[in-house]
């Protein structure tokens, strides 16, 4: 790596958790290096989404680095999530017809309900976890799956945590870490930022700025999508030994199948 940058520069880990991110550096010079990033890292970089994207190079073995431009900023809290700002950026995001033009080009299959709830039962199986109310949300998935299919698919994130958004020190507001994108329903991500960070009594407004408005049906999708999150977090957590985050999103789980409970029970 070191190599690609030329005398003076000096390279040290940035974190994360492929290790492949570096901060380059050379007197006042600060750049953000990564092997193998998001390849529509372009187009995130030319709508503001990202920083601002420096150059590329493709290396003889096939792996791409790529630097961008550093940003002295700081990451959102979670009391940060539930400003305007926030969700005007997620909804560029998912109206951008550049980014998802891009990804489809990229051939890769849009993350349907069926093939979401696939995956969930498979690490579910896989896994050595025993628990009724996984089975329960299971069930619940199963049985409402049909309610939550749409034509309406954009670029996801997939992973909406605080810790991905960056406010620089010129108050631009970025989301990075670009690496589990998928075509999916926004439902995907709108479910875990509004579950996890907004109170309920605030969704209409914050939907109001993302650019659509609270429906049932949006509803019945984001509670959906958020029951299979939980399950894939509880798993993830479980098999880390991470008892913290595991307590955290079973405890989620068990509000979300009271709260689909008690919206069946009216139904009834």
């Amino acid at each position: 790596m070191k190599h690609l940058m030329g005398e003076g520069w000096h390279l040290r880990p940035a974190g994360g958790a492929t290790g492949e991110a570096y901060i380059a550096e050379q007197g006042d010079q600060k750049i953000f290096i990564k092997r193998n990033s998001s390849p529509f890292l372009a187009v995130l970089s030319a709508e503001g989404i990202v920083p601002k994207l420096l150059w590329t190079k493709r290396l003889e073995s096939g792996d791409v680095i790529t630097a961008q431009r550093w940003v002295n900023g700081r990451e959102l809290k979670s009391y940060d999530m539930k400003a305007t700002r926030v969700a005007k950026l997620l909804g560029k995001i998912h109206r951008s017809n550049e980014l998802l033009d891009m990804f489809k080009r990229l051939g890769n299959l849009p993350l349907s309900p069926d093939r979401l709830m696939s995956d969930v039962e498979e690490k579910v199986n896989r896994s050595d976890i025993e628990d009724s109310a996984i089975m329960d949300a299971i069930k619940w998935l199963d049985n409402n799956i049909s309610d939550v299919y749409t034509d309406h698919y954009v670029v996801c994130h997939s992973d909406v945590n605080h810790n991905n958004w960056i406010v620089s020190g010129d108050d631009s507001l970025y989301l990075i870490d670009w690496d589990g994108a998928n075509v999916a329903d926004p439902a995907l991500d709108l479910s875990a930022l509004l579950y996890l960070y907004v109170p309920q009594e605030g969704w209409h407004s914050w939907l109001k700025s993302y650019g659509v408005t609270l429906t049932p049906a949006l509803s019945k999708r984001m509670q959906w999508y958020m029951i299979a999150q939980s399950i894939d977090s509880i798993v993830w957590h479980q098999e880390r030994h991470q008892l913290p985050e595991f307590k955290k999103w079973k405890a989620l789980l068990t509000d979300l199948l009271h709260e689909v409970s008690i919206h069946s029970s009216k139904i009834d």
